[in-house]
């Protein structure tokens, strides 16, 4: 039984207040002084969202028929980002990210970078012990010279145009590992979304395998899941769909992205750099994207799960829609399940985008 978007909340609000205290405090500040502004910030009520209107009240009957008219298990939201406003269908309900979490990787990134305790013009090297599994471009570079360095702007970049699984998880360990981006999303007050892991440990759990760094070569990784006793793997993939790790609901990655685009998140600068970064993505160019019109642009992360037995788990995209008019909205589409075909899926995230545009265009409201 898939966990309650209650519980689900619940969880993370708890969390919350374990994961801050492991935050770093301010340069000068004491360990009073650190503790009652961590309890102070955690107290602090979030304000109610706004009432909709007509206008979004038809939006978001749009998004429930899209919605219910799709054989699989998804969430969508859609929020404008002047006001916050969000329009779902399932918008609370948990679901696997896969590779959008990579996208908490980066603004953990940016947000440390801004605290000093990263520069992104620091060099790395990538090693074969760095490599991870699936899609990892930057392996074949390995390969090919032994060794790859770069600096952690450039794996930044891979890790969200590319979706280079080797170039997030190495990013991921330089700023403090997945515990680093839980307190980033706490403090930020990101509800309704939890990162997990790294790639390697989170796709080997949900192959039913215990990571090993040999499985980073070749066709190692597949050859030892094809290996795993069939009832054993059904039992991890249905136990990661049942309550995923790394869940999220489609409401809160779309008020998250809301936020960075406001620039509530990092400074102007980063906010800069990611929202440029997001439109340079090459993955899922028929996804959500799909239905973009021209004038429009679109800023987006996608993530694909493993397949199973007919079943994918997880297959997303989220973004952020400009207008020409510079009106902004986010989106997030989550398939939590489908043994729809791709052309369904495209199908469907791009009648989503279409209504995003038809309620904008039939606005009368000149600042919506």
């Amino acid at each position: 039984m898939r966990r309650s978007p209650i519980l689900f909340l619940t969880v993370l609000i708890v969390g919350a207040f374990l994961v801050l205290a492991t935050s770093v405090s301010t340069p000068g500040e004491t360990p009073e002084e650190f503790e009652r502004r961590v309890m102070a910030a955690a107290s602090q009520e979030p304000p109610p969202p706004p009432e909709l209107d007509a206008a979004q009240l038809a939006l978001q009957e749009d998004l429930r028929g899209i919605g219910e008219r799709f054989a699989g298990e998804l969430g969508i939201a859609v929020t404008r980002v002047s006001d916050l406003s969000t329009m779902t269908h399932n918008g609370g309900e948990p679901f696997p990210q896969q590779s959008v979490t990579k996208l908490w990787v980066a603004l953990t990134a940016l947000d440390l970078a801004e605290e000093g305790g990263l520069s992104l013009d620091e060099m790395v090297t990538i090693r074969n012990a760095d490599l991870t599994l699936f899609y990892q471009p930057v392996r074949n570079i390995v390969k090919a010279r032994g060794a790859f360095t770069s600096d952690y702007r450039d794996l930044l970049t891979r890790a969200i145009t590319q979706s280079d699984n080797t170039a997030n998880d190495r990013l991921l360990r330089r700023i403090g590992g997945p515990q680093a981006v839980e307190a980033f999303l706490r403090r930020n007050r990101i509800t309704g979304v939890q990162f997990g892991t790294d790639e390697r440990s989170k796709q080997s759990e949900i192959a039913g395998l215990e990571w090993r760094q040999s499985y980073s070569t070749g066709n190692a990784f597949y050859e030892a899941r094809d290996r795993v006793p069939e009832e054993r793997r059904r039992q991890a993939f249905e136990a990661y769909l049942a309550d995923p790790l790394d869940g999220a609901s489609a409401a809160g990655i779309s008020e998250a992205l809301a936020k960075l685009a406001r620039g509530d998140l990092l400074s102007p600068a980063s906010t800069s750099f990611m929202l440029d970064t997001l439109k340079q993505t090459k993955s899922g160019p028929r996804r959500l994207k799909g239905g973009v019109p021209g004038g429009w642009e679109f800023g987006h992360k996608t993530g694909t799960g493993q397949y199973f037995d007919g079943v994918q788990s997880g297959y997303n995209d989220v973004g952020i829609l400009t207008a020409p008019d510079g009106t902004q909205y986010t989106i997030a589409v989550l398939i939590g399940q489908t043994r729809t075909s791709y052309a369904e899926r495209f199908d469907m995230m791009q009648e989503v985008t279409r209504s995003v545009v038809r309620y904008h265009e039939g606005r009368q409201d000149p600042v919506a």
